[in-house]
Formats: C-alpha cells, sequence, structure tokens
C-alpha cells in the first residue's frame, strides 16, 4: 500500500497592512515634495526647506540622505564665501542633479529629440532654428495676455509662476551689488532639458521670447542644457526707454559721427556751396564724404 506524500504548506504573501501602504505613499509623496523644493529653490540647505514643508530639519534630512543616496540631489559646491569665515562647518546646500531631472521629468521627449535630429538632417539648420521660434511664439502668445503688471519685477514673478506650472520650477531672485538693479529668473527644472542639450535653438528662442514679454533685453547667464544646476536669466528692472525715445538717440549718434547728416542734404548743399565759392580742396573732400 504506497502512502500519500504529506502534504506541504506553502505560505500566503504577505499582505502590508492598509495603515502601512499609507505611510509608505505619504512618505514618498513628501520626498518628492522636497525634491521639487530643490529644484525651485536650489541651492537650499534642509533648514530652509523645513521651515517651507512645516517639517522637522532633522525629517527633511532623512529626506535628503534618500535622495542623495538616489543620486536625484547632489551637495552644490559654491567654493568658498565670500566675507569673514564662519565658524563651525558650513550648511550643506543641494541642487537637482543630472539624475533628478529625469525623475522630475514626466514627459518623454526622446521621440521629440529624434524628430528635431531628423528634421536638422532632411532641412537644415535654419528649420530647427524656425521651429524653435514657432514653439515660443506659442508659448508668447499664451503667456503674454496674464503678465499684466507694469511693474518690471512683479511682471517678472508673474511669469515665473506660469512658468512653474508649466514644470519648470521656476523662481525670481534678488541680486545684490550692481549699479543697474537685476533680479534673476531661475528654473530649476526643464522638461526639454535632453532635447536642449543637442538643440540650443531652443535655449537661443527661449531668451528671445522672456525679452518680448518683459519688454526688455534679459541675459542668459547659464541653462540646465550647458551643466548648470538651473536655467538662469538677468532681468534687468529699469524700464527700457520707449521706441521715440530710442530712435532718437540713435539720430544724434549718428550727427555727431557724421556732421553731414545734422539736416536734409546737409553735405550736398556743403558741396554746392564750396564749387560756387571756388574752393576746390573743400569740394575734393567733399566729394570723398558723398562717395
Amino acid at each position: 500500500m504506497t502512502t500519500a506524500p504529506a502534504p506541504v504548506a506553502v505560505p500566503s504573501p504577505a499582505v502590508p497592512a492598509p495603515g502601512a501602504v499609507a505611510a509608505g505613499a505619504d512618505l514618498d509623496g513628501t520626498r518628492r515634495r522636497v525634491l521639487g523644493l530643490v529644484a525651485t529653490e536650489g541651492p537650499v540647505t534642509a533648514a530652509d526647506l523645513a521651515a517651507t514643508l512645516g517639517l522637522t530639519s532633522a525629517a527633511v534630512r532623512r529626506h535628503l540622505g534618500c535622495l542623495e543616496n538616489e543620486g536625484t540631489v547632489t551637495v552644490h559646491d559654491a567654493g568658498p564665501a565670500a566675507g569673514a569665515a564662519r565658524r563651525g562647518r558650513p550648511a550643506r546646500r543641494y541642487v537637482v542633479s543630472t539624475a533628478g531631472q529625469a525623475e522630475l521629468g514626466a514627459e518623454d521627449v526622446e521621440l521629440a529629440t529624434q524628430a528635431m535630429r531628423f528634421l536638422r538632417r532632411t532641412a537644415g539648420d535654419e528649420a530647427v532654428a524656425a521651429f524653435a521660434a514657432e514653439r515660443n511664439d506659442a508659448v508668447v502668445r499664451r503667456y503674454a495676455p496674464r503678465l499684466t503688471a507694469h511693474d518690471p519685477r512683479e511682471r517678472a514673478e508673474q511669469l515665473a509662476g506660469l512658468l512653474a506650472s508649466d514644470g519648470y520650477a521656476a523662481s525670481v531672485r534678488p541680486v545684490v551689488g550692481p549699479q543697474v538693479p537685476v533680479v534673476q529668473l531661475c528654473q530649476g527644472h526643464c522638461p526639454v532639458q535632453h532635447a536642449a542639450e543637442d538643440f540650443p535653438e531652443l535655449c537661443e528662442a527661449e531668451a528671445r521670447a522672456f525679452s518680448e514679454l518683459l519688454g526688455t533685453h534679459v541675459q542668459r547667464l547659464a541653462t540646465l542644457a550647458g551643466g548648470a544646476h538651473a536655467c538662469v536669466t538677468n532681468v534687468p528692472l529699469a524700464p527700457p526707454p520707449p521706441p521715440a525715445a530710442r530712435a532718437a538717440r540713435r539720430k544724434d549718434h549718428d550727427e555727431r559721427s557724421d556732421p553731414g547728416r545734422r539736416r536734409p542734404g546737409g553735405a550736398v548743399a556743403e558741396h554746392r556751396q564750396a564749387l560756387r565759392r571756388g574752393d576746390h580742396r573743400l569740394d575734393r573732400r567733399l566729394r570723398v564724404r558723398l562717395a
């Protein structure tokens, strides 16, 4: 008589308690908020993040430690601080790493990058520049009606808010020192960063769009695509002169550099008067100027 083998007990998979699942989701949500805030405010300390998030510094440091181990944030090295040396160890200031930028970006830009490569290969650089300009023209049309402030700083802050809502982690920061007052428009994340690494036309067109939206000449200082921890654009706070004033200054400069342009036909009139007086030396000089 054959004896049947004894049944083997198969352990059932462990099911986490509902409270543990909720705690894990909250933990991931908080960690992502920390990552997003580092992108917006970086370089930033744990104490600053804690004050913004309403958490303890120790809790924020734990999240930053996990993010640093994952490679999504890194400590920013800005070199020795200006002024007198502070006692004790300096506070660590965090920025988002390249891997963290990819973590923040939900958009898959690889297809767009491939399409732009095909466009350059088949239609040339001019077509790529035209595409970048058209893309940012659409941004200008969408943003312009929502920029209602007349004060340059308030207008820059409105633009930063619009960029932040589109995923650029943008903020406006004051700059201390320059004679001409400026602020910096900082973008801690760029959804098209990887495409812009191959196609700087995207960054150039964006800077032109900022200039048009803010009504002043802006200066791009750094880009994520170029390896910086943020895209940084200088925005002067002094309002630009109206077009009529700029035209008057150009006319005055032209008249000073060429006295014959001070009145219509000035050089021609002098030439005719020289001929009537028989001043052939002046006549020859005026002929050279009129040539």
